[in-house]
C-alpha cells in the first residue's frame, strides 16, 4: 500500500511539473523563423474586420501576419499603424520613427471593436 501511494505522489508531481513547464515555455513561438501566413496592408485588414469580425477572427487570430502601413505613434514597445493596428514589440524598436511606412510582422491576438483596432504581439520589423 505504501509503495502505491509513493508511486502515485511521484506521478502527480511529474505531471504538475510537466504542465508548469509546458505553460511557461512550451507555448512560445518564434515568429522571426515563421513565414507570414498573410501579407496585407493596414487598410485591407481593417476593412475585413469592419465588415465581418467573426470571419476575420477565424482567418487571422493566432496567425503570423505581415502588415504594411504608416506609423502614426510610437510609445515605448508599442507602435500604432494608421490608427488601426496596435503592434506590441518585445523591446523598444529604435530603427523606426513616426511617418515611416513599414512592414511589421506579428501574431494577431484580437480585435477591439470599440476602438476599431487590431492587436498584434511578438512584433518585429520585417
Amino acid at each position: 500500500m505504501n509503495r502505491r501511494l509513493l508511486i502515485g505522489i511521484i506521478s502527480i508531481f511529474f505531471i504538475l511539473v510537466s504542465v508548469y513547464l509546458y505553460i511557461m515555455y512550451g507555448g512560445g513561438r518564434n515568429l522571426a523563423s515563421e513565414k507570414a501566413e498573410f501579407t496585407v496592408s493596414t487598410s485591407d485588414i481593417s476593412k475585413e474586420y469592419s465588415t465581418n469580425i467573426d470571419a476575420s477572427n477565424k482567418k487571422y487570430i493566432e496567425k503570423a501576419v505581415a502588415v504594411t502601413g504608416k506609423i502614426i505613434s510610437i510609445d515605448g514597445n508599442q507602435v500604432i499603424l494608421e490608427n488601426a493596428i496596435v503592434c506590441n514589440f518585445n523591446a523598444a524598436e529604435t530603427k523606426i520613427k513616426v511617418d515611416d511606412v513599414v512592414t511589421i510582422k506579428g501574431r494577431v491576438v484580437g480585435y477591439d471593436d470599440l476602438m476599431q483596432e487590431i492587436k498584434l504581439d511578438q512584433c518585429f520589423i520585417d
